[in-house]
């Protein structure tokens, strides 16, 4: 049995799941998400309350240029409940309400080297738009990493138009 609902303040001080967001970005990051995108954080729950997972995102872009999308900013499923499909749910969600709120696509950034990530979102019909050259910062002296950009067109783009590939990579600062 699983519990999907929208995510609330509350639920910063009520998982004890090591899974839980704030050890990703800040408290102020994730309010700001709740305030202005609600819809779009839902977490997954177990019958007992054990946060499983969650995803957050947001509605952004240009309506007059077909740029409206919603964009997953994090998705996340705890080490115990993961390959149960309970990403594929979340995902399936988001681009729900991406469809409601009329956006063209769904898209999301997602480290090149993480692959396990890259096949399962390929799995679910994303595709790579562009290589974001740098996009994450590392730290302990790494380099830093490169980015897909990864897209899912919605029934809005009916010539697939927000999915065709760019042919060469861009930097963070060319991301609108």
């Amino acid at each position: 049995v699983l519990f999907l609902r929208l995510y609330f303040c509350s639920c910063f001080f009520n998982y004890e799941n090591k899974n839980i967001p704030s050890s990703t970005y800040g408290i102020p990051f994730y309010l700001q998400y709740l305030a202005h995108w609600p819809e779009y954080f839902i977490v997954a729950e177990a019958p007992g309350g054990e946060l499983m997972g969650y995803i957050m995102g947001k509605a952004e872009g240009s309506v007059a240029r077909e740029e409206w999308h919603g964009h997953v900013t994090a998705l996340s499923v705890a080490p115990e409940f993961r390959r149960l499909g309970l990403a594929a749910k979340l995902m399936e969600l988001l681009e729900e309400i991406s469809e409601r709120k009329g956006g063209f696509f769904v898209d999301l950034f997602v480290r090149v080297s993480n692959q396990v990530a890259v096949n399962m979102y390929k799995q679910l019909g994303y595709s790579v738009y562009r290589t974001v050259i740098e996009y994450y910062s590392a730290s302990n002296n790494e380099p830093d990493e490169d980015a897909y950009d990864m897209r899912k067109a919605l029934s809005r783009d009916l010539d697939k138009k927000s999915i065709i590939p760019l042919p060469h990579p861009v930097r963070p600062e060319d991301i609108e």
